[in-house]
């Protein structure tokens, strides 16, 4: 047979093979077959260098329309193939996927928990701005010119005198500004000090803070509202430590802790082997304080907690 005939044969076995081809894989397999570096119809086209002369012109053409049909056959079933196989894959009927969803972060997690505890004894959340006066995060807070924290070692200040506040307090100030006893309040927010970063500082951190307005208010109330937070918030075995501290707002002042929930007061890393975790500050409003906002210290009393 000669070989221009022998390739229209195999040209017809492999037109009949793509024809029937139903699957991207077979498909595959019948292009190695046929026009892969050792396929049939890929080893007969290199016969024709070795044919005499005269019989070149017709195998040549043969071969040429040959590998032309079938590489455009080819492509034409791979489009096919892709399209059938994207109809089949594309189902409008069923349920939309739900885009995977990220979890809130640690520190709003337990902001949110001790906003709630609070919010059930009545404290309403108030927020004010993080850019304040020097008047409202030091002066009304009884915290003179000359005190420490005012010094640009520990506060961040901008323009105009006004500074990044050092704590939440301020919010606390501007509500008795602007409103009349009784008030019952927790602010929530970040603060900024200018502090080294380490394992216990950073420049940024959280604070909540609240504060109770009224006639009649007693250190036993404040008393009462940390250790109900404190059972809420750690179980009712929890134990609540209050020491004597100093703070220009309050007078007078406690430093109030929780025994370690982790070691059970027994000492441990977290707790310094103390048993304690120191939460932070306390004490009764201080007069001054009261008289900054336009309060009659001898009508009303309060207390204001933070922890952060």
């Amino acid at each position: 047979m000669e070989l221009a005939e022998r390739i229209r044969q195999v040209a017809r076995e492999a037109e009949e093979a793509l024809m029937a081809c139903d699957d991207p894989g077979e498909l595959e397999a019948l292009r190695v077959k046929y026009l892969g570096r050792k396929g049939a119809l890929t080893l007969l086209l290199r016969e024709i260098g070795k044919l005499p002369p005269e019989e070149r012109p017709e195998a040549g053409r043969a071969g040429s329309e040959a590998k032309r049909r079938l590489e455009g056959l080819l492509e034409e079933k791979r489009e096919a193939l892709a399209k059938k196989a994207k109809r089949r894959a594309l189902d409008v009927t069923l349920p939309g996927r739900r885009p995977p969803l990220g979890k809130r972060h640690p520190l709003t997690q337990i902001i949110d928990e001790i906003v709630d505890i609070f919010r059930g004894m009545g404290f309403e959340v108030v927020e004010g701005p993080e850019i304040e006066t020097e008047y409202h995060n030091f002066d009304a807070l009884n915290t003179p010119p000359d005190h420490p924290a005012r010094d640009l070692h520990d506060t961040f200040y901008v323009e105009d005198g006004r500074l990044l506040r050092t704590h939440t307090s301020p919010v606390q100030i501007r509500v008795m500004e602007s409103r009349r006893p009784p008030l019952r309040i927790i602010s929530p927010g970040r603060c900024y000090r200018n502090d080294t970063p380490d394992a216990t500082h950073s420049p940024i951190f959280h604070q909540v803070e609240g504060l109770y307005v009224d006639k009649n208010v007693s250190f036993a109330d404040l008393k009462g509202v940390i250790a109900a937070f404190a059972r809420q918030m750690f179980g009712p075995d929890v134990k609540v430590r209050f020491r004597p501290d100093f703070f220009p707002f309050t007078e007078p002042s406690a430093e109030y802790s929780f025994s370690c929930v982790f070691c059970k007061g027994k000492g441990c890393r977290v707790c310094k082997y103390t048993g304690w975790l120191e939460i932070s500050g306390a004490g009764m409003v201080d007069p001054e304080v009261f008289k900054n906002v336009g309060y009659d210290p001898e009508e009303y009393t309060g207390f204001a907690f933070g922890m952060g």
